[in-house]
């Protein structure tokens, strides 16, 4: 089949949907992000979304059957206690700690969340016989430009809101690891 870069570029936006909400999160949640730690969050769910599709367009059908029942559940546990973690965080009195709060750990395991779903894509790939690194590429590009424009955006939406803002956070994760779960 010949490669379709219209419709892979479509697949990236889909994927990207989940990292761009949990990135509008921690922009009006982290108020002092710096312009490095907004880059390490593009560069975590980005590398992330080019990296599974290559795991599972090697991985290939033998893994997939393993991995994929689980994924939604792996997903949907990751961003439950990410979400719970900030909605006790957000109630608790030391604001600073909320709002300057930078966790590399956070980062990664909000960026594998985020991925889970591009492994099923990678196996996709494999399929229709779609050049993989561009495919991985295209895809690891518009999950990082979204990962960033959603915090700008979550940081302008902040601003309006509060600090307080961090409970509808936790709860945005809560929700996005659910519709992961159910598989929406």
């Amino acid at each position: 089949m010949v490669f379709n870069l219209i419709s892979t570029s479509l697949v990236a936006v889909a994927l990207a949907m989940d990292a761009f909400s949990v990135s509008m999160t921690k922009g009006f949640t982290q108020k002092n992000l710096t312009k490095s730690q907004i880059l390490f969050y593009g560069i975590f769910f980005g590398g992330f979304q080019a990296l599974m599709p290559i795991l599972g367009y090697f991985c290939g059908n033998a893994i997939s059957s393993i991995i994929e029942p689980l994924a939604s559940i792996i997903g949907f546990i990751l961003l439950l206690v990410i979400g719970v973690n900030m909605i006790r965080e957000s109630l608790s009195d030391d604001e600073e700690e909320i709002t300057d709060h930078f966790s590399f750990r956070e980062v990664t395991l909000l960026a594998i969340a985020t991925s889970i779903d591009a492994f099923a894509v990678g196996i996709t790939i494999a399929l229709l016989h779609d050049p993989l690194l561009i495919s991985s590429a295209i895809i690891g590009a518009v999950a990082f430009a979204f990962s960033i424009a959603g915090i700008f955006i979550g940081k302008k939406i902040g601003d309006y809101v509060g600090n307080r803002f961090q409970i509808l956070g936790g709860v945005i994760l809560i929700l996005i690891g659910i519709k992961i779960l159910l598989g929406f």
